[in-house]
């Protein structure tokens, strides 16, 4: 009998043993392998079948089952969303323990040559969470305009060109909120100072800044080109800029403006209305917002592209002398055919 009981402990440690182990194995040996990538997407409304089918989509668990009965074990139903980085060593409690964390890993967000609110809403769309609908309706919501102190047409100054950190799920209320906290560290005590000295709103700058960012590539030229629009500004003069009007058509290929174009009846036409049009046209670097801040001063009024492909310009004071300039452009865009 004494011998019967032994033997059965012993079985009962051996099947315990065994138990432990795949107890042990289940939980802390590595379950995940990475493939194509090693990100997982978790959704707001996302839960825990959700997820597993997505591990199971993208072939980044070894094994289904042993998952499902830690994080039962674990009790573990709620993923908290977001953007994770998974490790190929990770085994069901470490992957478990971070989708309970919400310990994401951030995007680094970098956004220049937008042309409108939309487009920027598109980028978004496609780089975080929420989609480009989502995005467009916030920014232009009656919350956020009301915030900012902008409207649909300008609302785009809001957003300083620059690389910013975020989550994948931030929300575009959220976001909005990170960009427009930026734009006010943007605007620092310098630049504020060099604003009063123009007699402009930041907004305006931005709208400015965005004519001289589609006039030129060349940042030595920017400040010089920005003189030229203030003292224009300054006289009263119509600006007369020809990136305007090509956002005023819609026709973004447009390589030589005619005068079809520029009797257009739009107030981005600056050439039909006077003043800066109602926004931005494009959204421009640092380096031309600080160019309308810093202006070459200097008493010219006119510019045209030199005709040698360098893309500089040539300036002038008078208009006998700027239209000696552009009819050597002309006739330079004449001899490559270029039309239109």
């Amino acid at each position: 009998m004494l011998k019967k009981f032994f033997i059965f402990l012993i079985l009962i440690v051996i099947i315990g043993g065994i138990y432990a182990f795949k107890l042990y194995q289940d939980i802390s040996t590595p379950n995940v392998k990475i493939q194509d990538s090693p990100l997982l997407y978790v959704n707001t409304e996302s839960t825990l079948d959700d997820v597993l089918k997505s591990l199971m989509n993208e072939n980044q668990l070894i094994d289904t089952s042993s998952f499902l009965w830690v994080a039962q074990l674990m009790k573990f139903k709620n993923p908290k969303p977001g953007r994770y980085r998974l490790k190929a060593d990770m085994s069901n409690r470490s992957l478990i323990s971070l989708l309970r964390s919400g310990k994401q890993e951030p995007l680094s967000l970098t956004f220049n040559n937008m042309r409108t609110i939309e487009e920027l809403s598109g980028y978004y769309g496609h780089m975080l969470e929420s989609d480009s609908i989502a995005f467009i309706n916030y920014f232009t919501s009656k919350e956020a305009l009301d915030k900012s102190g902008l409207d649909k047409e300008n609302i785009l100054s809001v957003f300083i060109p620059n690389t910013y950190e975020v989550y994948w799920n931030t929300s575009p209320q959220n976001l909005f909120a990170k960009l427009f906290s930026e734009n006010e560290k943007f605007w620092n005590s310098e630049r504020m100072a060099q604003l009063e000295t123009l007699n402009l709103s930041k907004d305006e700058v931005y709208t400015l800044a965005s004519i001289v960012q589609k006039e030129t590539n060349l940042n030595a030229e920017k400040p010089t080109i920005a003189g030229v629009y203030l003292n224009r500004l300054k006289r009263g003069q119509l600006l007369q800029a020809d990136p305007t009007v090509v956002f005023a058509t819609g026709d973004f290929g447009i390589r030589r403006v005619l005068n079809k174009h520029i009797i257009i009846d739009s107030p981005y036409n600056t050439y039909k209305y006077e003043g800066l049009p109602p926004g931005p046209i494009f959204m421009p670097d640092v380096s031309s917002i600080d160019a309308v801040l810093n202006p070459e001063q200097h008493s010219y009024l006119y510019f045209c592209a030199s005709p040698d492909n360098s893309g500089k310009h040539q300036f002038a004071k008078t208009l006998i002398e700027h239209n000696r300039n552009a009819n050597k452009y002309r006739n330079w865009l004449n001899q490559r055919n270029i039309y239109k």
